[in-house]
């Protein structure tokens, strides 16, 4: 059975970081490259001895061992563990790098459908569906159900009547990235990883297809507060630097436009979710997070 990992940089509160491990280990990833953007953040008490993770402190010896200056950018931060993950660190036959709000979704065991995967596939692509916020659902760290695709140009009635009026300042009816993750193979010469795709040889590897079975759910605004806060770092540093529409949106909007635009493209009304369900873009979902950590914090999992 094919076997698969996963390697993320997280700065992240210990019970989020808590979460997207027990979830992943529940998947059933073979092994966790977890680093710690925050040198100083402690190492999670569950994941300190876990033999299917290993998490890294970013401090000065770390990157002495990448062999590079700590990059100011996080993006680039991200990039230089991915690939030194993938040249010094993992034996699994494939490995997916994603973000500590993120999550890989699978109707069957991910291990089947890697084995199911033509030999001369190197690379797959994982849309992304951006959680929905919904006041009624009781909390679970991450806390959705509803998580909603990309709405382009084929599903514009649909994205009229979900987004209204902000329909233009949001690209594709998506507010962080519409491009996905991909899930490539280990062991592949000249296989450099980015953040969004892979390069072999200096080359792009095309991926035109989304994957059918596996998804990537984001978990990006879902939580009002906890967006509101990270707006200015994503305004100048994060999803939105080169968004103009929605940077020119955000800067210029009083709190109370804002609060509408927010309950207007994060909130979706029951009838246009049955909709969108049918049209293959909701996806329905629940992680019971609280239950996987629980069983991580027990030694369980």
């Amino acid at each position: 059975m094919a076997t698969w990992s996963l390697v993320a940089t997280v700065k992240a509160p210990e019970e989020k970081l808590l979460a997207f491990a027990a979830y992943h280990l529940t998947l059933g990833a073979d092994h966790l490259w977890l680093f710690l953007d925050d040198p100083d953040q402690p190492i999670p008490q569950p994941l300190a001895h876990h033999p299917r993770v290993t998490v890294t402190p970013c401090d000065d010896a770390h990157w002495a061992s990448v062999g590079k200056k700590r990059p100011p950018a996080h993006q680039n931060r991200q990039a230089q563990n991915a690939r030194f993950t993938y040249r010094e660190k993992v034996s699994s036959d494939w490995i997916v790098h994603i973000d500590v709000d993120e999550f890989l979704l699978a109707p069957r065991p991910v291990a089947a459908i890697l084995d199911a995967t033509p030999p001369e596939t190197i690379v797959m692509k994982l849309e992304p569906f951006e959680a929905m916020h919904d006041p009624l659902l009781p909390d679970d760290i991450y806390t959705a159900r509803e998580f909603r695709g990309a709405l382009r140009h084929e599903y514009w009635p649909r994205r009229r009547a979900a987004l209204g009026p902000y329909r233009k300042v949001i690209r594709d009816g998506m507010l962080s990235h519409s491009v996905g993750k991909v899930i490539y193979r280990t062991r592949v010469p000249g296989l450099l990883p980015r953040l969004h795709t892979v390069m072999i040889d200096k080359e792009f590897v095309k991926t035109p297809d989304w994957h059918p079975e596996m998804q990537l759910l984001h978990f990006h605004a879902q939580d009002k507060a906890a967006w509101l806060a990270a707006v200015p770092f994503r305004m100048t540093k994060g999803a939105y630097q080169f968004r103009p529409e929605l940077q020119a949106f955000l800067a210029e909007a009083s709190p109370e436009e804002i609060d509408k635009f927010y309950r207007r493209t994060q909130i979706l009304p029951l009838a246009l979710r049955d909709q969108l369900v049918s049209d293959g873009r909701v996806i329905l979902a629940d992680l019971h997070l609280r239950q996987k950590v629980q069983a991580l914090r027990d030694g369980t999992l």
